[in-house]
């Protein structure tokens, strides 16, 4: 071997050693980087897709976290029951029981009147009005002033697009066919309801069958085609009503311990909020694309009769809808301050609609 070939070798090892010492603590020093493990528990039962698994999920948006912070940030998720009861996620998470709970905001509606408005308002913005009230129209600031004294943050974390009016025993053609029923409805839509004489009943998913199958409920609403045809709603009502009045889009909510929240490093609390938009997105895709299949199958094999709510009783919902809405907002000086920010941003919005979306829909 020649001696610049050696000298040659001899200089690289050399360059190859130096480089391998210098590395060492770059390596070291990341894997020294503080991790956390946190608990999430879930208002929805085990096994639920979207609201517990699947695209976009509450366990999907965990497994995000975890690959995005390298394995610093594990979240351990519980669905309704495991841990905790269903509707005790707010006081669990606000107790610092757990860090963190999946849920709808409008669960809270009893304790924080405003806390409605971030998941859906009747009549309200659809999924993309919504989303840009949030993001970039000052919600998201709103939802953190209004959730701050009870030692809470929350983000949005998934989305159903619009839902289905709801599975009726019987057809309705009137106003005077509302009145006197019973029916399954959560958050505002509720109010607007029992306004038409409507009695309203709040109950978890996995109840809404036997209750409608038994006639202990008259009429219920639930989501959509796919997660309605999984509760089997279709056989205990054929009657399936749409306008998307009362729910034109459906956040869910991921409520965080403001403590726990505070204590992240900047670079995890981005990756948080990043799994969390990612998860908004990829559930209201997947929505989009099981439901058109599911609708299909429920009219054709299932004998589901499908059609819009009479226009008649559209007509009385919406009244009585902005009636129940601006008694809500004088009686509260927060629902006030959300209601008027919506409001504003809606009408906003709305304009920019009718010359975008409004005249392609109209045509499709």
């Amino acid at each position: 071997m020649s001696m610049k070939r050696r000298n040659f070798i001899t200089a690289a090892l050399a360059s190859t050693a130096v480089g391998a010492t210098i590395g060492a603590p770059a390596i070291a020093r990341a894997a020294d980087k503080e991790s956390f493990t946190f608990k999430m528990t879930n208002a929805y039962p085990p096994g639920a897709p979207f609201y517990v698994q699947g695209p976009g999920s509450p366990m999907d948006f965990c497994d995000k976290v975890k690959a995005m912070s390298g394995g610093r940030v594990n979240i351990q998720h519980f669905a309704a029951g495991e841990l905790i009861p269903a509707m005790e996620g707010f006081n669990a998470v606000a107790g610092g029981m757990v860090e963190m709970n999946a849920a709808n905001a409008y669960f809270w509606a009893g304790k924080i009147p405003a806390a409605q408005y971030f998941t859906t308002v009747p009549f309200g913005m659809n999924t993309q009005g919504m989303a840009a009230w949030l993001y970039h129209g000052g919600g998201l600031e709103l939802w953190h002033e209004l959730y701050e004294p009870y030692g809470l943050i929350a983000f949005p974390m998934g989305n159903t697009g619009v839902q289905m009016t709801g599975w009726f025993r019987k057809p309705v053609e009137s106003v005077a066919d509302i009145n006197g029923l019973k029916m399954r409805i959560p958050g505002l839509a509720g109010k607007v309801y029992s306004e038409l004489g409507v009695s309203v009943r709040l109950l978890p998913g996995g109840e809404i069958f036997p209750a409608l199958e038994r006639g202990v409920i008259d009429a219920a609403e639930f989501v959509g085609p796919f997660q309605d045809r999984r509760l089997g709603l279709h056989k205990a009502a054929k009657y399936y009503y749409t306008t998307g009045w009362h729910e034109p889009t459906n956040f869910t909510e991921l409520l965080i311990n403001k403590k726990t929240w505070d204590s992240l490093p900047k670079e995890l609390q981005m990756i948080i909020q990043i799994a969390a938009q990612s998860s908004v997105t990829d559930s209201l895709s997947w929505s989009e694309a099981v439901n058109a299949d599911a609708l299909a199958d429920l009219v054709e094999n299932e004998g589901v009769i499908a059609q819009p709510l009479p226009t008649a009783i559209v007509d009385r919902l919406k009244e009585a809808t902005f009636d129940t809405l601006e008694t809500l907002a004088s009686s509260d000086p927060q629902a006030r301050k959300v209601h008027d920010s919506f409001m504003a941003f809606r009408k906003k919005h709305a304009s920019w609609a009718a010359l975008s979306e409004k005249p392609f829909l109209n045509l499709s």
